[in-house]
This record gives structure tokens, C-alpha cells and sequence, in this order.
């Protein structure tokens, strides 16, 4: 993995574009990311966009009929896969923390997503390709502007 570090004062190292990665994730914050990995990125998941946590969606931005919380759960448990490997916990913050034997993901880096994040394109041993099982569960809207030839 090549990384840089982003323009931050907590250095979140980006990747660069079309490289693969491995994400082992630790926590995540709402239904499209970011999703922290033990690796050292912070991953939005590319071509979709889902509520932000207090239900509102951002102006130009798609807007899926499902609440922030209950997209953040449900892309928690797909990162976890098998609830007997682990456990999902509230942290203060607002963020789930994903305890215990959590499945890595592989992932493919579009570069920067904007801040400290890396947009990708991950897969999950539990549920595939990531973007496209949250806009099954109907949980994120596809973002044509990014989604581009992407296909699941």
C-alpha cells in the first residue's frame, strides 16, 4: 500500500488511487463511512452516499429513505459478518466499535475522499462488494457522480 499522509494535524494516510488495500475495520461512524482500519486509513465507501447521523442529507447530495442510525447498523454488522466472531459497542463518541475476530476487507482506493478519508471500493467475506449490498439493503442511494461504471 502506497499512502501519504492527509492534510491534517493527525496525519490519516490517504491511498492513493487504483491501489489495493487491506482494511481491518474498527469503527464506523454512519452508513457510508468512514470506517476506521487498523491499517491506518479512514475509508468513506465510494459511489454512494447514505443520511447523516441526525437524519439530514447533505445539499447536492443523494438522499436514501433510511435513517443514519439504522444504515450505520446495518453496514456494522456486514463488517463483522458472523456475530459469534464478535461484538458491535457503542463508544461515547457516536461511533460503533467492532470488537473481537472482525473480517478484513479488501479494498480498491480512489483516492482522496475528501478530509482524511480514503474513497474505495471495499469487499467484505460476508457480503461482497460493499457499496453495492448497502444500496440493496436500500440503507445508501447510488451517486452517479462517483458510481461511474462501477458494477456489482
Amino acid at each position: 500500500m502506497t499512502a501519504k499522509p492527509a492534510d491534517t494535524p493527525t496525519a490519516t494516510p490517504i491511498v492513493d488511487q487504483h491501489q489495493s488495500f487491506t482494511c481491518t475495520p474498527q469503527r464506523v461512524w454512519d452508513g457510508d463511512g468512514p470506517i476506521w482500519c487498523a491499517e491506518g486509513p479512514k475509508v468513506r465507501l465510494a459511489g454512494i452516499a447514505a443520511r447523516e447521523m441526525d437524519g439530514t442529507c447533505r445539499a447536492g447530495h443523494p438522499c436514501p429513505p433510511t435513517s443514519g442510525f439504522e444504515a450505520r447498523n446495518v453496514l456494522a454488522n456486514a463488517l463483522l459478518g458472523d456475530p459469534s466472531r464478535g461484538s458491535i459497542a457503542d463508544a461515547p463518541t457516536g461511533h460503533l466499535v467492532l470488537k473481537g475476530d472482525v473480517p478484513s476487507l479488501t479494498c480498491v482506493s480512489e483516492g482522496s475522499g475528501k478530509g482524511s478519508r480514503t474513497a474505495a471500493w471495499c469487499r467484505s467475506p460476508a457480503v461482497g462488494d460493499l457499496s453495492c449490498f448497502m444500496v440493496r439493503q436500500k440503507m445508501a442511494a447510488k451517486w452517479d457522480r462517483y458510481w461511474r461504471r462501477h458494477s456489482c
